[in-house]
């Protein structure tokens, strides 16, 4: 069960922060064929589901932000409700991610097919759900959404690897972000800030770009175009951020469990779902 691959897509080490991040994006890259059409399916729903609140909020197209309406009630509800979609799509593509990362850790590479096949797929559908409304909740709340979002990251990969019962996932999920001084709790932030500071740069700038260009009239077009850029770059997020999660489950496994050893030890014939389980 060594490494594969010139390049390997999580090492069987402690990383740091940088590794981290660059394991996440290796793992898409391997998973994209699963984890790219599903992002964009999931990212078009949330569109479809934001633009009746975006009108009762005032907010326009192309960057969305409040108008002069004076609705900001509405619009602070919006960001909520737009935190806790987030949320749950980042854990539905979590399940696959995860099992993804853990097949890499184990040297080997899951197939589309594979991975379709949803591991506790009624689990997940639920506790997917779940964090889209404790993150919804703390979003309107203001800053307890960056706490409620640090925490319930690593839930999915928790229920999905780790072979404890579904009830037991969310405190164990929190139990591993809080390790280390909260150490996989502050990268899932940074990776959101990263991705955040993107979605703003190309969500509003290619639509005001266009504009500037006179490749369209920015009335008439804005809506779509500003549809199609946020789809775009989250149907790259979303699938990045959920890698990252999977990775960060699995390394803070190792960096505080000793997963790695314990995986250099195991017998050749022992089951995946057993080498991966935690001990109890």
């Amino acid at each position: 069960m060594s490494d594969a691959g010139p390049i390997t897509v999580l090492p069987r080490r402690p990383l740091t922060v940088g590794e981290l991040l660059d394991a996440a994006v290796l793992l898409l890259r391997d998973q994209a064929r699963v984890l790219l059409p599903l992002a964009v399916a999931l990212a078009l729903a949330e569109q479809a589901v934001l633009y009746p609140m975006r009108v009762l909020a005032g907010a326009h197209p192309p960057g969305w932000w409040p108008g002069d309406e004076g609705r900001f009630g509405w619009y602070w509800l919006l960001l909520a409700v737009g935190a806790g979609i987030e949320a749950m799509i980042i854990a539905v593509l979590g399940n696959p991610a995860a099992r993804g990362g853990a097949a890499a850790l184990l040297g080997r590479r899951l197939a589309p097919s594979e991975l379709l096949r949803a591991a506790r797929p009624a689990a997940t559908a639920l506790t997917a759900v779940t964090v889209g409304l404790v993150v919804g909740v703390a979003g309107l709340a203001g800053p307890a959404w960056f706490v409620a979002y640090a925490l319930v990251g690593l839930v999915v990969p928790v229920l999905v690897l780790d072979g404890v019962p579904a009830h037991r996932a969310p405190g164990r999920a929190v139990r591993l972000a809080g390790r280390v001084g909260g150490r996989a709790a502050a990268v899932r932030l940074l990776g959101y800030l990263g991705w955040w500071l993107v979605r703003v740069g190309i969500g509003s700038g290619v639509p005001y770009g266009l504009g500037l260009l006179g490749l369209f009239d920015v009335s008439a077009w804005a809506l779509p175009v500003a549809v199609a850029a946020h789809v775009a770059v989250n149907a790259v997020a979303y699938p990045a951020l959920a890698c990252l999660d999977a990775v960060l489950h699995l390394e803070t496994r190792i960096r505080t469990e000793g997963l790695d050893i314990r995986l250099s030890r195991a017998p050749e014939d022992v089951p995946e779902p057993v080498l991966l389980a935690a001990q109890r």
